[in-house]
């Protein structure tokens, strides 16, 4: 049997890997992705049993279509785990058809993205957008009276989908002096940084509430469109917008409209419809608009959680245990 993985893995975590399967009697040597344009032989295929990616399904594009190409034509794959929490690649989905056990690393790049997300939050609630774009015309421009910011402190932050990265997110909110309102299905527990849990049923009651909406819910067919023009009509006065989450789960149209208009007074925004992001959107222009490249989760840590968590979990799987975060359905 063999391992497919990533170079890396096998230079930082090659030592800790081999003491693993010695330990657990697994026969399992790691197989990285030929160079260049060689592609596996069908004997190579068939070898691979587990699947190990620890790179960046968004940045390394084709690094990523290969590596996930290799895994759906492995006819004998039995688990792989991937880098990230989101399971919505069409592969994926293809891959638990077949019985392949799924992992994920929720979890792994909850405090990257949470820290991103609130730097987004605190850009948009002190102004930074208008002083950039001062800035860049050389202006020296104070807030004036009808600008100055309002206090973050009694603000209300609404987190739509409050696991690995939501309640990253709640700790950080609950440090400024925000109230933190949950959304999920599971129930508030002493583990979590939110002072009200809801279900989702509840979103509509609680937008009018909501100074920062924030998407950190999975894509699914439930979520997706989400949160469209009705929800967003329904935030108060100088809401503001943060989608760390799928791009779909946002009517991006709606939300366009909303800012252009002023109804919603700002967003930050890290995931979109289409990616890249395409050059004629009118989100690149408007000024009350952060864009960042789905890059929120980028930190020099991901690679090393990514690679721990996997490890724990090969020391499970040899062992015949449960295996950490696997992916039921999608």
């Amino acid at each position: 049997m063999r391992l497919l993985t990533t170079e890396r893995f096998v230079r930082d975590y090659g030592e800790a890997y081999r003491r693993i399967c010695e330990a657990t009697r697994l026969e399992l040597d790691p197989l990285t992705l030929p160079p260049g344009d060689r592609r596996f032989t069908p004997t190579e295929l068939e070898q691979i049993a587990v699947a190990c990616f620890t790179g960046n399904f968004e940045t390394d594009a084709v690094f990523t279509r290969r590596f996930l190409g290799s895994a759906l034509h492995a006819p004998n794959l039995r688990w792989m785990h991937l880098p990230n929490a989101g399971v919505d690649h069409p592969v994926f989905g293809q891959l638990l058809a077949r019985g392949v056990r799924l992992t994920n690393s929720s979890g792994a790049a909850a405090e990257p993205i949470a820290q991103t997300a609130i730097g987004g939050l605190l850009a948009l609630a002190r102004g930074f957008p208008r002083w950039s774009a001062a800035q860049r015309r050389h202006e020296w421009a104070p807030h004036r009276a009808d600008h100055t910011p309002r206090d973050l402190r009694g603000q209300t932050i609404v987190i739509v989908g409050v696991g690995a990265i939501g309640n990253q997110i709640g700790r950080l909110a609950q440090a400024l002096g925000i109230t933190v309102v949950g959304v999920r299905r599971r129930p508030l527990t002493d583990q979590d940084y939110v002072d009200e849990m809801y279900q989702p049923s509840a979103l509509r009651d609680l937008l009018p509430r909501a100074d920062w909406l924030v998407v950190t819910c999975p894509l699914t067919d439930e979520t997706r469109g989400l949160i469209g023009a009705d929800a967003l009509a329904r935030l108060p006065a100088n809401a503001h917008v943060i989608n760390v989450a799928r791009g779909p789960i946002v009517d991006e149209s709606a939300l366009i409209a909303a800012l252009q208009s002023g109804r919603v007074a700002g967003a930050y925004l890290d995931v979109f419809e289409q990616e890249p992001l395409p050059a004629d959107s009118p989100l690149w222009d408007l000024p009350n608009v952060i864009i960042s490249p789905h890059n929120s989760a980028a930190s020099t840590g991901n690679a090393a959680r990514v690679s721990e968590l996997f490890l724990r979990n090969l020391e499970h799987w040899g062992r015949g245990d449960p295996l950490e975060n696997e992916v039921r359905d999608r």
